[in-house]
């Protein structure tokens, strides 16, 4: 076991000393929480392995590529010691509305709302490198896209406790938060896992829009619309369009749903904070954007990941749900577009509208001839 480590002043230090110094430090550049977990094999790899082989991971076929890195750390970096698990806070509390009460926007999750977390992370994790590497420690970083079962070891190291949705909850941040690990090396103090207090409660299970957590702890991301409009690359299932109601990336309703997160306060981090782009814009918008002007709109923000094509077809879902006849016409131009897949969604959504329009109470109520009275059939 190695009880110290070499301090960049030439002399020896315990590994408590360095955990102090690197909790010290991730504090300083903006991380709301740095904890230690030991470097072994993920304590639910067992059910990982089973969720994949039940197909509960969809098209996300990445996941079974790296089916035995994430069951074991040791494989993405070998000899490694410790994983340091980071959470940084990104809740800016309501949208502000920025559109009269009459016009028709999409919701986008949270996390969306402003800059990309992953260029703002990586570069805290640049950081988080270079000063272990002062004390001789080898790491690997990852920002949600490495092979890592990041909510095992985050909950083994104390950031949080296993939600029924499957969510990581922290009683000081709630659900809000994202979660950056660094394997390395160097043999850290562990922490000690935090209980489980979530009790009997199944609020974010009820409020799942499509049942996608079909048990406690239990996700068929297939049937989840995060997986739906993030994930998914082709066409959106028929039965669980009309369930998306007007979500058009992602969606918290589980988090929103969770009692914890009535203490979740507001995040530091200005680069979080909502985007016109993302808060407030009219979906129908949305449709009149080029390959050019959507990239330049979500410039820098996650939501640019899935493109036009997967955006355009989320928004032409939204419309088919809560539109109405003023959106036809830009859905018919959307219908006649190059990319096939927005134009199924547009012609999917103007057969909704066109349907809701058909028993409106206006359209159905008798009409009457001015001539004789009678109702006209």
């Amino acid at each position: 076991m190695i009880e110290t480590a070499p301090d960049p002043n030439n002399r020896e230090i315990s590994r408590e000393e360095v955990k102090a110094r690197l909790v010290s430090f991730a504090s300083e550049i903006g991380f709301d929480s740095c904890r230690v977990a030991a470097c072994g094999s993920a304590p639910h790899a067992k059910a990982f392995r089973n969720w994949l082989d039940e197909g509960g991971h969809g098209e996300m076929t990445y996941m079974k590529r790296g089916e035995e890195k994430r069951c074991d750390p040791q494989e993405v970096l070998p000899d490694a010691k410790s994983i340091i698990i980071f959470a940084l806070n990104y809740f800016q509390g309501s949208a502000v509305n920025r559109t009269a009460a009459t016009v028709k926007t999409g919701r986008i999750a949270r996390y969306a709302w402003g800059d990309d977390y992953h260029d703002l992370i990586e570069s805290k994790l640049d950081k988080i490198d270079q000063f272990l590497r002062e004390f001789g420690g080898r790491q690997k970083c990852y920002v949600d896209t490495g092979p890592i079962l990041e909510r095992d070891h985050a909950a083994e190291a104390g950031i949080g406790w296993h939600g029924k949705s499957t969510m990581l909850i922290d009683e000081r941040l709630g659900t809000w938060f994202f979660l950056a690990e660094v394997l390395t090396t160097l043999e850290l103090s562990p922490d000690v896992a935090t209980a489980d207090r979530c009790g009997t409660c199944k609020r974010c299970i009820k409020a799942c829009p499509t049942g996608a957590i079909t048990s406690p702890h239990r996700l068929d991301a297939r049937r989840c619309i995060s997986y739906l409009t993030i994930e998914l690359k082709g066409s959106i299932p028929l039965e669980l369009r009309p369930l998306i109601g007007n979500r058009i990336f992602g969606c918290d309703d589980c988090l929103d749903a969770c009692p914890w997160n009535r203490f979740a306060q507001v995040s530091r981090e200005a680069a979080f904070s909502a985007r016109s782009a993302t808060v407030g814009m009219p979906l129908r918008d949305y449709l009149s954007l080029s390959d050019e002007q959507f990239r330049a709109l979500f410039r820098n923000s996650p939501i640019k990941r899935i493109k036009r094509r997967g955006f355009l077809r989320n928004v032409c879902v939204a419309l088919g749900n809560i539109g109405d006849s003023s959106d036809l016409a830009l859905l018919e131009r959307a219908a006649a577009d190059s990319e096939q897949l927005i134009a199924e969604h547009a012609k999917w959504a103007i057969g909704q509208i066109r349907s809701r329009q058909a028993i409106s109470p206006s359209n159905s109520a008798p009409r009457r001839s001015s001539h004789s009275g009678t109702a006209i059939n």
